[in-house]
């Protein structure tokens, strides 16, 4: 049975879906207004290895994204560039959408756009306004007030006796010491982007625009709803309140949060110069699944220290973890007797960690031990390794070993007849000339198989 951490009740939950066999979950998506972070994406892996477990397990999943493609940092950088939303925004989706299949990350079924639901954005501060959960302020911008929300806190346990009465604030990100009544619609203010209104020319604020495309795409009420920790105040309490006030149902069953990235232990900032982006990674020479091999190397809800050094084991971690499965792949044309029950206790072994709250650690252990078990049978690893990465998503499914060129044929039948004339010499040079051609020999019981060398993925 899977098993979940909810963030809202504090404990780790048994989990199917509520409705028929699919799961329905939202994941707070990137804010295009520059490339994301390797904090973002660290999130993102996490979502990306929920979403394969959901489906590890049997159940079918229809996942939204949201592309905030509106919002305080976006205005801030069209007035500052003097440019349209599109021309900031749409090269920062591209960027996205390129970093989340480097990673092998899944694209949701659906990403919809802020811009593209004014309308449903509308609709709900109507209805939060004709119930008495919203108001108009002096400045014409359209609040919820958070005294007339009994449950406001709930998920970030703020204490109620705090919240701050009649303290209005527009800004879409403030502190957790700041509970105060939200903005759900901002009067148009000079040179920002507008959209009409019953209540006035403006825009929306950041927190009605999830509430309100995921209630579009998956109901009043549905199974999970993810970020990062980031995000518990404001903006998923605030979602919580304005989602709940409007419907009267529960909004989401399930909430999960990844923990913060640092680097080498300090909070990630531009201001700190350890600001970085999967571009960063590529430009120094690792792969983009080193770092997926890095991050699952750590519960999504323990804080992942991130630092070159790391990411430089990950990689060869990762290349080490490609050459054995070449070899094993190389190795698998032989026959070996098989030994069912290893590969039954691997498999419970993977699924157990897994299915307990996502142990990603747990899993990659698993799976090496897998690889190292010698009772094993090639085919038998295959067939586990291939089952694992569905999972995992380090992209190992399909390794195989090239067949070796002629030349390289022609060098290990040289080896071998060294080796019968006790020519051992001779036989450790041609061996050294195949590694050279970017092969290595295993000998095996019957006869050298040559397996094609990991050097950069």
């Amino acid at each position: 049975m899977l098993r979940l951490e909810n963030t809202l009740t504090g404990k780790k939950e048994e989990f199917s879906p509520s409705r028929g066999n699919t799961v329905r979950f939202y994941t707070c998506g990137p804010t295009v207004y520059n490339f994301a972070h390797i904090g973002n994406l660290r999130t993102y892996i996490f979502e990306d290895v929920l979403r394969r477990t959901f489906k590890y397990e049997g159940f079918g999943v229809r996942q939204v994204m949201n592309i905030t493609d509106i919002d305080d940092k976006i205005i801030k950088r069209m007035i500052a560039e003097k440019k349209s939303i599109k021309e900031i925004t749409i090269p920062y989706i591209k960027a996205f959408l390129s970093d989340i299949k480097k990673l092998n990350i899944e694209r949701p079924e659906v990403l919809p756009k802020a811009t593209a639901h004014i309308k449903e954005m509308i609709s709900l501060t109507e209805k939060l306004l004709k119930k008495g959960y919203a108001y108009k302020g002096q400045d014409g911008s359209i609040y919820f007030d958070i005294t007339k929300f009994a449950d406001y806190g709930k998920l970030a346990k703020i204490d109620k006796d705090n919240l701050l009465r009649g303290v209005r604030v527009e800004a879409d990100e403030y502190n957790k010491d700041e509970a105060r009544d939200f903005v759900l619609w901002k009067a148009k203010k000079e040179g920002e982007s507008s959209w009409k209104s019953p209540f006035g020319e403006g825009r929306p604020g950041w927190h009605i625009e999830c509430s309100a495309m995921s209630m579009r795409y998956l109901g009043e009420s549905f199974d999970v709803h993810t970020g990062a920790v980031d995000n518990i105040f404001p903006h998923h309490e605030n979602e919580i309140a304005q989602s709940e006030a409007a419907t009267g149902k529960p909004f989401a069953r399930i909430w999960m949060h990844a923990e913060h990235l640092l680097v080498n232990g300090e909070k990630m900032a531009k201001s700190a110069g350890n600001f970085y982006t999967l571009r960063d990674i590529e430009e120094k020479g690792y792969s983009p699944l080193a770092f997926r091999y890095l991050v699952l190397g750590t519960h999504y809800r323990s804080k992942l220290n991130f630092s070159w050094d790391s990411l430089e084991a990950a990689q060869n971690g990762l290349k080490n973890l490609i050459q054995e499965i070449r070899r094993i792949s190389a190795l698998a044309i032989n026959r070996y007797p098989t030994d069912g029950e290893s590969a039954e206790r691997y498999r419970q072994e993977f699924g157990s960690a897994i299915k307990n709250d996502l142990g990603s650690p747990d899993a990659l252990a698993a799976l090496w031990g897998t690889i190292r078990d010698k009772k094993l049978s090639p085919v038998e690893k295959l067939a586990l390794i291939k089952e694992f990465d569905r999972v995992l998503g380090l992209g190992i499914s399909d390794i195989k070993t090239r067949p070796a060129p002629k030349k390289v044929k022609n060098l290990i039948s040289d080896r071998e007849e060294a080796r019968k004339m006790k020519n051992f010499d001779m036989a450790d040079s041609l061996r050294k000339e195949v590694e050279v051609l970017g092969y290595e020999i295993e000998d095996t019981p019957g006869g050298p198989v040559a397996i094609e060398m990991t050097h950069h993925e």
